[in-house]
């Protein structure tokens, strides 16, 4: 069981954080930018400590992996959220499927 208590962000986004982290693979620094561009402001040095502190669940969440197709992109659009006008990105496989 993980102690969440006198985290700085919610349960749920540090869970999405170890997630999304394991399950696309890219470098910390680079997931610090794809959370600041969705208003997430947040040092690579603390997803660094996030993914240790939950090494179990990240683990696991690399096992049940789902395998995708050899090609896949990312597929990014313009919308307008709240008034905002914010970017939205997705991985999508090579017949348009999006990679959860």
């Amino acid at each position: 069981n993980i102690d969440f208590k006198g985290s700085q962000y919610p349960k749920d986004v540090i869970l999405h954080g170890v997630f999304s982290y394991v399950r696309y693979a890219v470098s910390y620094r680079d997931f610090e930018a794809i959370l600041a561009e969705r208003s997430v402001q947040i040092d690579h040095a603390t997803l660094n400590r996030w993914v240790v502190k939950t090494a179990d669940i990240a683990k696991t969440a690399q096992t049940k992996k789902q395998t995708t197709a050899i090609f896949w992109r990312m597929d990014e659009t313009y919308i307008k959220v709240r008034g905002k006008w914010t970017y939205l990105y997705c991985a999508v496989d090579r017949d348009g499927q999006p990679l959860i």
